[in-house]
């Protein structure tokens, strides 16, 4: 196994579907978030899908997938369906978790998707016990853990990082640099502003990528994940990237100003590769196309599943709240 990369078609195509689907989910989203349609807290993932999509098509189905509260992006790269998804964040018993988790706690047992984590580097203490768990299993794995830039001032960051190190965990901590936790830029919070650079203090290898080119994202995962079957060790793959919206619904974003926003704006993941793809004459504006208009029937679908949704009834409210069987 290598690092590299072989670019069919087929890959290809899957790259763009995969970026496209979860960028036209979160305009669709913000757009029914503004009528009322979806509520509560959302935080969407726009400019940051490069991310989600190199390191999951890097994973094998049996992984384990550990995210943030901005977790829809890694949601459906990691196949939870859109219309269960959709479901879940009108909080219809439909969705993926009955409507009970809500935007920010997306979980789906048989994708072994962890989570959709509210709680700001809550997943990282959580990814060490999957890997930990698998391994004990006698399983050969690798568990993926999202975080953003914000959680490596948290102690779950570092208490993560080390007991991993300790232990020699499978884990491949990938953190989403969009360069601000909340409205703190990285550059006011940390002392150290090349967040891979702190994994040599827990003697784990690391790596930084462009976060705004999927193809680099997909190698640099490969590579990662290679060397973490190679020495059972885990790595830290920091992947610069930027998030065009707010950082939730109820962000006025005056952190940052609109020339930094349309700056990165050029920068985007989906725009570089369609034009990189269409330059190369790898595939035609025809076809690109093609997958826009069912990416938008898909969407359609997902909007109208969601919409004929049921409400839990009330006195089922009470139920999940005391596991009664263990789960096999």
């Amino acid at each position: 196994m290598t690092g590299k990369v072989h670019l069919d078609h087929a890959h290809i195509r899957r790259l763009l579907m995969a970026m496209l689907r979860i960028r036209r989910f979160e305009e669709k989203c913000f757009e029914l978030y503004t009528t009322e349609k979806i509520r509560g807290f959302m935080h969407l993932y726009d400019g940051e899908e490069a991310v989600s999509v190199g390191v999951i098509e890097a994973l094998r189905p049996q992984d384990a997938v550990v995210a943030t509260y901005r977790e829809h992006g890694q949601a459906l790269a990691r196949g939870i369906a859109m219309p269960a998804l959709m479901a879940e964040l009108y909080g219809k018993q439909e969705g993926c978790c009955r409507g009970r988790g809500g935007s920010m706690h997306v979980f789906d047992r048989a994708m072994r998707f962890y989570g959709g984590n509210a709680i700001v580097g809550g997943g990282l203490p959580l990814a060490a016990g999957v890997a930990l768990g698998d391994r004990m299993l006698g399983k050969d794995t690798i568990t993926a853990c999202f975080f953003g830039d914000g959680a490596v001032d948290e102690g779950s960051f570092h208490e993560s990082m080390n007991l991993a190190s300790l232990w020699q965990l499978p884990v491949l901590f990938v953190c989403e640099n969009n360069l601000y936790a909340m409205g703190m830029a990285v550059e006011r919070a940390e002392a150290e502003t090349h967040i891979a650079r702190k994994a040599a203090a827990y003697a784990i290898s690391s790596a930084v990528v462009d976060g705004m080119d999927v193809v680099a994202v997909e190698i640099a995962a490969r590579q990662a994940i290679e060397d973490i079957r190679k020495t059972g060790r885990p790595y830290l793959l920091e992947c610069q990237t930027y998030r065009f919206r707010a950082h939730s619904m109820f962000d006025a974003q005056l952190y940052r100003s609109k020339q930094e926003i349309e700056a990165w704006r050029k920068r985007d993941p989906i725009t570089r590769l369609r034009a990189w793809l269409e330059q190369n004459n790898l595939m035609h504006p025809d076809e690109i196309a093609g997958i826009e208009t069912a990416v938008a029937a898909e969407i359609d679908g997902a909007v109208a599943f969601a919409e004929a949704g049921t409400w839990e009834p009330i006195e089922e409210l009470e139920r999940y709240t005391i596991m009664d069987r263990v789960p096999q």
